[in-house]
């Protein structure tokens, strides 16, 4: 089965607007020539091009020359004319800093007779001497135009907003807004491949205990000392899931005790805390061990903090739960000051387990898997932008001192810890309340109750483009 074709935008202007250059920006490469003379570019060229996950062809044409047909520059013409056939959308790009000319005015009332749709595009459009010609540009009725450097690489993300309700459809009905634009292959392998679990926790929690019972043999040193084990010590297992049958990969990591930091006056305990953070920033999944006869302390939540800073999937293990005493209030207190202490991610799962009898073991180890299914997730830019509608109109930005703040669209830029970039004007007047109220409809809509994210706010860097 051949894969669907990719919507095909094509690039039509003037010679010299920027046209070329633009074509290389989106494809990542130079394939085609870029120079000041006018006319440089003769024959049309395909690219595949990608911006934040939306992928589609794009075609670079020779500059619209008002000539006779038979002229070179005629045929060039009559090339570009032809390259319009079949494509889903077209890039009218003008030189925002020579403003308009009456070649940009003919080519838009020529676009304005054909039926595929148009983004305006103003190139050129860094710094001041860009701003006259963004606004003569409204003029030739293509709406806002959205301003560009194709050379300097600005406003190239805010071309998905022009383009994304156009191709997007038709580019989500080959599913490639479903996986990552890039390292998809690394992300998919990752996600295959052993589990990266680190145990941490405070001193004398039983972290060494804990991975002995995995193992089924007395592979660490244990005993009542604290502080027994100095190095993050590594072990590759594999795990039986009993929920399926499955043996699965494990690379387990048992850190040094993280205690207070003022408490840490030897030279060989600091390096061993050092050692246990950086098996955090190798991890996947983090397993923060808390001792069930001495409850969550505050290091415990500075620790919980340091992974979710480190952007790993965190889960809690309440050790020693065969000699707990009022069990469930434990579990309950527990549960409620992990809501408080953690307030940027409060759906962190919560284990009872027992090194010693092996209880909630494998219930744990089931739950780091899907955890880590979580943390490396993707969602396609359609769902994604499907539920920012919805979310815009069940509340609307807010517009503080009258200042109109408008979210244009989002997308993923990365999993593992997954990351969304919104786009928009005058984000810095976003109040914190609003950035956490799309947060918490990315947790609870989009499957991402359980791991950290991160959302980043950004505007077009053409300070001249407004509403």
């Amino acid at each position: 089965m051949s894969a669907p074709e990719k919507p095909k935008v094509i690039i039509i202007g003037r010679p010299n607007v920027g046209k070329s250059t633009l074509f290389n920006r989106l494809v990542g490469k130079k394939l085609a020539l870029v120079d000041d003379q006018p006319g440089v570019t003769r024959d049309r060229r395909l690219g595949d091009a990608e911006i934040a996950g939306l992928e589609f062809t794009v075609v670079d044409t020779a500059g619209w020359e008002d000539e006779d047909a038979e002229t070179l520059p005629g045929r060039m013409r009559q090339q570009t004319e032809v390259s319009l056939e079949g494509a889903d959308a077209a890039m009218f790009v003008i030189d925002a800093r020579a403003g308009l000319t009456p070649m940009d005015e003919e080519i838009g009332r020529w676009l304005h007779t054909q039926p595929v749709p148009v983004v305006l595009v103003a190139n050129k459009a860094e710094g001041k001497a860009g701003e006259a010609g963004i606004f003569e540009s409204y003029s030739l009725g293509f709406g806002e135009p959205l301003g560009i450097s194709a050379e300097h690489g600005e406003g190239i993300a805010d071309l998905f907003g022009g383009l994304w309700p156009i191709i997007g459809e038709k580019a989500e009905g080959g599913d490639r807004l479903d996986t990552p634009v890039e390292d998809s292959e690394e992300e998919d392998e990752a996600s295959r491949g052993p589990l990266k679990l680190a145990i941490v926790g405070r001193p004398n929690a039983g972290k060494s205990t804990l991975i002995n019972r995995l193992l089924g043999e007395d592979r660490l040193l244990t005993g009542p000392e604290a502080g027994i084990t100095r190095d993050s010590i590594a072990v590759d297992w594999t795990w039986t899931d009993p929920r399926s049958g499955e043996r699965r990969d494990i690379h387990l990591v048992d850190t040094a005790g993280m205690r207070k930091r003022a408490l840490v006056v030897e030279k060989l305990e600091k390096l061993s805390v050092a050692d246990a953070r950086r098996a955090i920033d190798f991890a996947e999944v983090v397993v923060l061990l808390l001792d069930a006869t001495r409850g969550l302390e505050s290091q415990d939540l500075k620790i919980a903090n340091i992974v979710l800073e480190e952007g790993r999937a965190l889960m809690i293990a309440i050790n020693k739960w065969d000699v707990a005493e009022e069990a469930s209030s434990l579990f309950n207190g527990i549960k409620a000051a992990l809501g408080e202490g953690l307030a940027q991610l409060r759906g962190v799962p919560l284990f009872a387990v027992s090194a010693k009898t092996g209880k909630g073991l494998d219930q744990m180890l089931g739950a780091a898997f899907d955890l880590r299914e979580e943390w490396s997730k993707r969602v396609s830019t359609s769902a994604l932008n499907r539920w920012f509608d919805d979310a815009l109109m069940a509340n609307p930005p807010p517009a503080p001192k009258g200042r109109r703040i408008k979210l244009r669209y989002i997308t993923q830029a990365s999993t593992r810890p997954p990351r969304f970039v919104v786009f928009g004007t005058k984000l810095d007047a976003l109040p914190k309340s609003y950035e956490r109220y799309l947060v918490n409809g990315i947790r609870a809509s989009l499957g991402f109750q359980h791991v950290p994210i991160r959302v980043v706010l950004k505007s077009p860097k053409n300070p001249y483009k407004t509403d």
